[in-house]
C-alpha cells in the first residue's frame, strides 16, 4: 500500500537528515580526512547544522509534497537547486561562526547528498511505474491510439502513465500537440510533440488516432472551449481530466481520465462559492428551502452544508425528492440536523404551522411551476403557485421575522413571452415591493437554463439518443444561456450574502448557445454521427417559446458588484399599492378561460406580451 502524504513526508525528512550525516561523513573518508572527522567535534556540529538547514530549505522547495511518481527533468532541476541553496546557506553560516569546514569535504559532500536526496525521490517514480505496470497492465489491444493535447506537466503525466498500461489512463500515446512553439519537435518519454491545435484534424487522419486526451487544465476557458470544439470535429473518443483543485495530493496520483461533458464546451468559467460571504449569513442559522426536492433546491442543500447551517428544513409538496435528498445528505454528513416538512406554498395555514414550529432565519424560495409549455395551457395554476404561493411565503416570512429571503427567478422573467415568465416576473415585483415594507431582507437571483435539470434539453436529448433518436429541436436558430446546477446554487447563495435588500442579481452568463449545437455536440460526445446514426429534426417553436432569452427587461440597466460575474439590475421597484391592486385584480380571473387570464396578466406585468406560436414563428 502506498504511503499517504504525511507518512511519506515524515519518511523523507528522516531520510534527508540521515543522508546529510552520511554524505559528509563519507566525504571526510573519501578526501583522506577521516582522522579529522573522529577528532574534531565541530564537524558533527556543522553536520547537524546542515541537516536542519537542509530540511527547512527542502520544505520551502516543496520536496516533501511534490509527486515524485511523475518526476521529470524539471523535478530533477528542483532537487538540484534545493540542495545547492541548502549547501550554500549551510557553508555561509558555518564560516560566519568561524567553524572550519574543509572545502574539499564540502564539495564531495554536496555531490553525495545530491545523489542520495535525488535518488530516493526517483525511487518513488520507478517503484510507482513498476507497481502500476505489474498490477494494472491493460492489454495493448484495449489501448486506443491516443493524441495528447498539451505537452506540459499534465500531458507528461498522462503519457507516462499510459506507457505503464495504467487502467485509469488507457491508451497508446502516439503523439502530442502544444501551442508553445518551443515544445514542438521535442519528445516526452519518446512521444514527439508534432504540432499545435490547428494541426489536430490533419494529425488525427495521418496517424490513425482513435482517442484524444485534452491535458490542459490551466488554460483560459475560451482556449479550452476552442480546443474541445476542434477535437469534437473528429470521430475520436474525447477525454480530459478532472479539476485537480478539488483533489488531495495523494488523489492526484490516482487521477483518471473522464469523458468531456457539455459544461466543458460552454466556454465560461463556473462561479465558485465564496465561503466567507456565505458563512456570514448562513453559519449557525436555521435555513429553510422551499422546493427542496427539485434540481435547484436539492443542489442548494448540498452547497449549504459546506457553510455550516445550524438546521435545514426541506419544504416540498413532493415527498420522494426530499426523502431521497435527506438520505443522501445524512450518508455523508450524519450529524446534520434535517427536518422534512411536506406541504404546498399555496397552503398559507401549512406555511404558518411550519414557520411557527421551526422559526427559520434564512429562506431560499425555489418552489415554482417552471415548464413553459405546461403553464401556457394551465395559466391559473401558474398564478396560484408562482404568484400567490410566493405572496403567501413572503407574508408569512415577514410575520415570523425571517432575516433573509432569496427568491429564485429566471431569465424567462425578462420581457416575458409566456405565462411562466410573466408569473416569475410578478414574483420579482412582489419581492421588491415587500422589501421596503418589512425588516426582512429580500433579494432575487435571475439566471438562465440549467444543464441537467428536470425537463431541460440535456436529459431529453440523452433519452432520445439512448432510444436511437431522432433528436428533436424546436427551431434551428433557437439559443439559450446555460449554466450548471452547482453554479446556479452557488450564485444564489453568494447573492444572498451580497444583498442589502430589493436587488435582482444577474449572472454574467457569457455567450448564448444554440440548442442545435448542443444536440450536435452530444451526438459527437456519444460517438455518433448526425444523419448516419441519429437524425436531428425540427418540430417548431412551442407555445410561449422565444427564439432567444434576455437578461434585462426593457429600460433596465445594471450596476457592477464586487464579483465581476454578478451584476445587479437597476430596475425601479414597483409601487406597493399598485402591486396590491394588481394582485386583487388577478384574483377575479382565477375561474376565467385561459385567454382572459393571459390578458389580465398582461395588464399587471408591463413587459409581458403574450404572443401566439404562429406570430413567433412568422417573425423568423
Amino acid at each position: 500500500m502506498e504511503l499517504n502524504l504525511s507518512r511519506r513526508a515524515a519518511f523523507l525528512v528522516i531520510f534527508d537528515i540521515i543522508a546529510c550525516f552520511a554524505a559528509f561523513s563519507l566525504a571526510y573518508f573519501l578526501t583522506g580526512q577521516a582522522v579529522a572527522l573522529l577528532t574534531d567535534t565541530d564537524a558533527f556540529f556543522v553536520m547537524a547544522l546542515f541537516a536542519v538547514i537542509n530540511v527547512l530549505v527542502y520544505g520551502a522547495f516543496h520536496l516533501y509534497t511534490s509527486l515524485f511518481e511523475f518526476a521529470n527533468f524539471n523535478t530533477l532541476m528542483q532537487v538540484l537547486i534545493a540542495v545547492t541553496v541548502a549547501t550554500l546557506i549551510g557553508a555561509f553560516i558555518s564560516f560566519a561562526f568561524f567553524v572550519r569546514f574543509p572545502i574539499r569535504v564540502l564539495a564531495v559532500g554536496f555531490v553525495l547528498e545530491l545523489l542520495l536526496v535525488g535518488g530516493v525521490r526517483l525511487l518513488y517514480r520507478f517503484s510507482y511505474r513498476h507497481t502500476k505496470s505489474k498490477l494494472e497492465l491493460a492489454p495493448k489491444s484495449e489501448r486506443p491510439r491516443t493524441m495528447i493535447v498539451g505537452a506540459g506537466e499534465t500531458g507528461a503525466m498522462c503519457i507516462n502513465r499510459m506507457l505503464t498500461g495504467d487502467y485509469a489512463m488507457q491508451g497508446i500515446p502516439i503523439l502530442a500537440v502544444d501551442d508553445d512553439p518551443h515544445k514542438q519537435g521535442m519528445r516526452i518519454s519518446g512521444v514527439k510533440v508534432m504540432g499545435n491545435r490547428h494541426d489536430i484534424l490533419k494529425l488525427v487522419q495521418e496517424f490513425d488516432i482513435e482517442q484524444i486526451v485534452v491535458a490542459i487544465l490551466s488554460g483560459t476557458r475560451n482556449n479550452r472551449r476552442e480546443i474541445f470544439t476542434i477535437c469534437s470535429e473528429t470521430d475520436c473518443r474525447l477525454l480530459t481530466l478532472p479539476d485537480v483543485k478539488d483533489l488531495s495530493v495523494e488523489e492526484i496520483g490516482d487521477i483518471a481520465l473522464r469523458e468531456v461533458n457539455l459544461s466543458d464546451l460552454l466556454g465560461r468559467k463556473e462561479i465558485e462559492l465564496d465561503n466567507h460571504i456565505a458563512q456570514s449569513y448562513i453559519k449557525g442559522k436555521t435555513v429553510m428551502i422551499t422546493g427542496a426536492g427539485g434540481s435547484i433546491g436539492s443542489e442548494l442543500v448540498r452547497q449549504l452544508i459546506a457553510v455550516e447551517p445550524k438546521k435545514l428544513i426541506f419544504f416540498d409538496i413532493y415527498e420522494n425528492g426530499v426523502f431521497d435528498l435527506r438520505g443522501e445528505i445524512l450518508e455523508k454528513h450524519p450529524d446534520c440536523d434535517i427536518t422534512i416538512e411536506i406541504g404546498s406554498i399555496r397552503d398559507r395555514a401549512r406555511l404558518e404551522e411550519v414557520f411557527s414550529q421551526h422559526k427559520p432565519q434564512v429562506l431560499f424560495h425555489a418552489a415554482a411551476h417552471k415548464h413553459v409549455p405546461l403553464m401556457e395551457v394551465n395559466p391559473r395554476e401558474a398564478l396560484k403557485n408562482n404568484v400567490y404561493g410566493t405572496l403567501n411565503t413572503v407574508e408569512v416570512a415577514i410575520e415570523h421575522k425571517v432575516e433573509r429571503f432569496i427568491f429564485i427567478s429566471t431569465d424567462k422573467a425578462v420581457n416575458p413571452a409566456n405565462v411562466m415568465g410573466a408569473t416569475k416576473r410578478m414574483g420579482e415585483m412582489i419581492i421588491q415591493a415587500y422589501n421596503s415594507k418589512s425588516d426582512t431582507l429580500f433579494a432575487a437571483v435571475r439566471f438562465g437554463n440549467v444543464l441537467g435539470s428536470h425537463g431541460s434539453v440535456i436529459p431529453i436529448f440523452k433519452r432520445q439518443i439512448k432510444e436511437g433518436g431522432p433528436i428533436t429541436v424546436t427551431h434551428p436558430d433557437i439559443v439559450r444561456y446555460f449554466m450548471t446546477i452547482p453554479e446556479a446554487a452557488r450564485l444564489i447563495i453568494h447573492a444572498g450574502g451580497m444583498a442589502f435588500g430589493g436587488e435582482i442579481f444577474i449572472l454574467n452568463m457569457g455567450e448564448p448557445v444554440k440548442i442545435v449545437d448542443l444536440a450536435k455536440n452530444m451526438l459527437k460526445l456519444s460517438g455518433l454521427v448526425e444523419g448516419k446514426d441519429i437524425d436531428i429534426v425540427y418540430t417548431g417553436l412551442r407555445p410561449g417559446e422565444k427564439l432567444y432569452e434576455e437578461l434585462l427587461n426593457v429600460g433596465e440597466t445594471t450596476r457592477p458588484t464586487g464579483n465581476k460575474d454578478i451584476m445587479i439590475s437597476k430596475a425601479q421597484s414597483p409601487d406597493f399599492d399598485e402591486l396590491q391592486a394588481h394582485l386583487e385584480y388577478l384574483k377575479a380571473f382565477m375561474s376565467k378561460p385561459n385567454a382572459e387570464v393571459k390578458q389580465a396578466l398582461e395588464k399587471c406585468v408591463p413587459t409581458y406580451t403574450h404572443q401566439d406560436i404562429e406570430v413567433l414563428t412568422s417573425k423568423n
